[in-house]
C-alpha cells in the first residue's frame, strides 16, 4: 500500500470513525498505526476478533474497559530510574485493577469467545501492587498509615504547630501589638508561620521578615517568640519529604521488578480496546464480516460506502472469476468514481478486521498491493501537467504492481488527444492484465469500450442513467456498455437532427463525409458587393457596427419610414438612425436556411438556462423536467 491510495480512498478518514469507540488513547494508539494486511492467515485473525466482540455486544455483554488510562509515560519514568508520584502510582494501580477485572470478565467467554478468552490468558493479576499502592496513597498523597516513622513525623508536625498557633494568637491577643499589627490573623508564608505588621513598625517588632506585601504597606514576620519552633518544623518537614520519598521508591521499586508482565497486560488492554472498538462501529452500522480469498475474486452484495451518510444506492458488484478486468462507463456525475472508491475502501476495511456494511455472501479478495489513479493529481511544486502526472503514477504503479493486485484507474488515458488516450489506454489495461492484476477502470473512450467487448477476460459495465427524468440512477449494470448519454443531451439542445444522426454513424462505423465543398458555392463577403447602403434593406439577423460605439449589434427589426432601424445590443433593443451603422455581415450568410431568428433575442434567463443545461446543472435539469411535466399535464 502507499498514502496516495490510502488518501484517495479516504482510509484514515475510516479508521478516525472506528477511533472514535475506543475509550482509552491505548486503543486509538493502536489504530492510528493499524495498516492493511496483504496476509489471509492475519485478516481472517482480525476479522475473527472484530466477529467474537461483535457477539460479546450483541449480547450484551461489554467488555469492563471504563477507567484503563494510558500509563506508557508512568513506565517510560520507571524505567529511567525515576521515582513516581502518588498520582502516577495510582493510576498503575486503576490500570492493574481494570486488567484484573477484564481478565475476570473473559473467564467464562471461552465458548462465546476463545479467540478472545485466550488473550487474557496472557494477563497478570497483580492485586498486592494493587492493594500496597492503596494502603499508602490516598488523596493523591501519601498516606500517615503508610509507616510508623511517617506517623511519628506527623504527629511531631502537628503538635509543633499547635504550638506555634498558640503563641502567635498570644503576640495578636497583646494589647501592646495591637498598633503594629496590620491584620488580626495568622498568615502561612513558604512554610512559615507569620503575622502581618504595617511596615512603618517593621523594626518595632522582633523577629524575622519573611514577605513584603506587593504594595509595600505590610510585612510579613515570623515573631521572635516562635523563629525557634518554625526552625523545628522546617526540620520535622525535611524528614517526612525523606520518609516520603522511601515509601513511594519502594512502591515504585516493586513496579519496576514486574515492567515485563505489566507490559504484556499494556499490550493486552491495548488489543481489547481496539478490538471491541472494531465491534462497536460494526454495531453501529449494522455491518458483517465477508467471506475473503487470495485468488482476486470480489463480490459484493447491497454494500455501501462505509463514509457516505443518507439514502445511498447499495453497490451490486463482481469481478475475478469470468473476468479479471472490468470498464465502467456512464455519465459524468453518475456516480462511476463512487464504485471505485466503494470497492477500494471495503477492501482496506476488511483487510484491517473491520466489518464492511453489506449483505450475506460478500466475498472481498486480500490483495498484496491496491494502487490508485483517481482525480488530478498535479502540484504546483513538481510542475507536472494533468496527463503527465497520471501517466506518472501509473508508470509507479507498474513497477510496483504483481499478480496479487487491485488496480483502480478513474478516466484513464485522459487529459490528451483522444485517439493517443484510449490507445495508450488499452495498451496500459492489456499490459496490467498480462500482469495479472485485477483492474477496474472508468472512461469515456468509446474504443476502450470496443477492446473490453473484444477481449474475453474484460467486461463492460455501465452507470445507469433516467433519460426520461434527466438525472443519474448510481446503479451499477456489469455485462452493459454505457454512454455518457451526449448526443440524447445535445438532442434537447435544439442540435440539428442531422449533425445528430451523423455522430451516431460516426460512432459506430466511422464511415467519415469527406467531401470537399466547391469554392462556387461559398458566398463572397457583402463588403465585396457594389452596394449603396443606404439602399440595402436591412433583415432581422444581419450584423452591424454602430460607429459610435465602435462595436456590433444585431438587427432586431428592419428600418421605418424615418430610417430609424432596432437593435439588439448587450442584452436590450436600441433605436438608431441608419446612418449611425454600417452593414458587417448579412442574416444569411451567419445562420443556415430554416434558422429560427428569435432566438437570437432570448432573455438573459432563457440563455443562462440553455448555458447551464450545456454544462450540466442539475438545477437546470430539473426545471426542464418540471417543464416536460407541465407540458404533459396540460397535455
Amino acid at each position: 500500500m502507499n498514502n496516495m491510495t490510502f488518501e484517495k480512498l479516504h482510509y484514515h478518514e475510516l479508521k478516525d470513525k472506528v477511533k472514535n469507540h475506543c475509550v482509552s488513547s491505548l486503543g486509538k494508539e493502536l489504530i492510528e498505526r493499524l495498516q492493511p494486511s496483504s496476509n489471509i492467515n492475519v485478516v481472517r485473525n482480525r476479522l475473527n476478533e472484530t466477529s467474537e466482540a461483535r457477539e460479546l455486544l450483541d449480547a450484551e455483554k461489554h467488555l469492563p474497559l471504563t477507567g484503563i488510562t494510558n500509563i506508557t509515560s508512568h513506565i517510560e519514568k520507571i524505567e529511567k530510574g525515576m521515582v513516581l508520584t502518588p498520582a502516577e502510582l495510582l493510576a498503575i494501580s486503576d490500570f492493574l485493577r481494570g486488567c484484573r477485572k477484564i481478565k475476570k470478565f473473559m473467564a467464562d467467554k471461552e465458548f462465546f469467545a476463545p479467540v478472545l478468552y485466550s488473550y487474557a490468558l496472557s494477563i497478570t493479576d497483580f492485586r498486592d501492587i494493587e492493594e500496597d499502592i492503596l494502603f499508602a496513597i490516598r488523596g493523591n498523597r501519601v498516606d500517615s498509615g503508610a509507616s510508623k516513622e511517617l506517623k511519628r513525623i506527623r504527629n511531631q508536625i502537628e503538635k509543633t504547630e499547635q504550638k506555634i498557633e498558640e503563641r502567635l494568637n498570644k503576640f495578636l491577643k497583646n494589647g501592646a501589638n495591637k498598633e503594629y499589627i496590620q491584620e488580626f490573623y495568622i498568615s502561612k508564608k513558604d512554610d512559615r508561620f507569620t503575622i502581618p505588621i504595617k511596615a512603618s513598625f517593621k523594626n518595632d517588632v522582633a523577629g524575622t521578615i519573611i514577605e513584603t506585601s506587593s504594595k509595600g504597606s505590610t510585612v510579613f514576620i515570623e515573631p521572635e517568640a516562635v523563629s525557634k519552633l518554625n526552625v523545628e518544623l522546617v526540620s520535622l518537614k525535611s524528614e517526612e519529604s525523606v520518609e516520603e520519598y522511601q515509601i513511594l521508591a519502594t512502591l515504585t521499586g516493586a513496579i519496576h521488578e514486574s515492567l515485563h508482565e505489566i507490559g504484556i497486560n499494556i499490550e493486552c488492554i491495548s488489543q481489547y480496546d481496539m478490538i471491541f472498538a472494531k465491534a462497536k462501529y460494526s454495531k453501529s452500522t449494522d455491518a458483517i464480516e465477508p467471506k475473503i480469498n487470495n485468488y482476486g475474486y470480489i463480490k459484493l452484495i447491497n454494500s455501501k460506502h462505509p463514509l457516505l451518510e443518507g439514502n445511498i444506492v447499495p453497490l451490486d458488484f463482481e469481478i475475478g472469476e469470468d473476468y479479471r478486468s472490468l470498464i465502467i462507463t456512464g455519465p459524468n456525475a453518475g456516480g462511476k468514481t463512487v464504485v471505485l472508491k466503494t470497492i477500494g475502501i471495503l477492501t482496506l476495511a476488511v483487510m484491517s478486521g473491520f466489518h464492511i456494511t453489506a449483505k450475506q455472501g460478500t466475498e472481498i479478495a486480500i490483495f498484496d498491493h491496491v494502487f490508485v489513479d483517481i482525480g488530478d493529481n498535479q502540484s504546483i511544486e513538481n510542475a507536472l501537467s494533468t496527463f503527465s502526472s497520471h501517466m506518472k503514477n501509473i508508470s509507479e504503479i507498474m513497477n510496483n504492481a504483481n499478480n496479487n493486485t487491485l488496480l483502480l484507474f478513474d478516466e484513464i488515458g485522459s487529459g490528451t488527444e483522444p485517439n493517443e488516450g484510449a490507445a495508450l489506454a488499452i495498451a496500459i489495461l492489456e499490459e496490467f492484465y498480462h500482469m495479472g492484476c485485477i483492474t477496474i477502470a472508468t472512461t469515456h473512450y468509446g474504443e476502450i469500450k470496443r477492446y473490453s467487448e473484444m477481449h474475453d477476460d474484460f467486461m463492460n459495465a455501465a452507470m445507469l442513467f433516467n433519460s426520461a427524468e434527466l438525472k443519474p440512477m448510481y446503479k451499477l449494470l456489469i455485462g452493459k456498455s454505457g454512454d455518457s448519454n451526449a448526443l440524447w443531451i445535445s438532442s434537447r439542445m435544439n442540435i440539428r437532427e442531422n449533425v445528430l444522426k451523423r455522430a451516431q454513424l460516426y460512432i459506430e462505423n466511422k464511415n467519415y463525409n469527406l467531401e470537399v465543398i466547391n469554392e462556387n458555392k461559398i458566398k463572397k463577403p457583402v463588403h465585396e458587393v457594389n452596394q449603396p447602403l443606404e439602399a440595402y434593406q436591412y433583415e432581422i439577423g444581419d450584423r452591424v457596427k454602430l460607429i459610435s460605439q465602435d462595436d456590433y449589434a444585431i438587427v432586431f427589426e428592419p428600418r421605418d419610414k424615418f430610417n430609424n432601424i432596432k437593435l439588439f445590443y448587450k442584452g436590450e433593443v436600441l433605436e438608431v438612425n441608419i446612418k449611425r451603422i454600417q452593414l458587417d455581415i448579412k442574416a444569411s450568410q451567419l445562420y443556415p436556411e430554416g434558422y429560427d431568428k428569435n432566438t437570437l433575442f432570448t432573455n438573459f434567463q432563457d440563455r443562462k438556462l440553455q448555458h447551464d443545461l450545456e454544462r450540466g446543472s442539475k438545477k437546470a435539469l430539473r426545471k426542464v423536467q418540471k417543464e416536460i411535466k407541465n407540458r404533459k399535464n396540460l397535455e
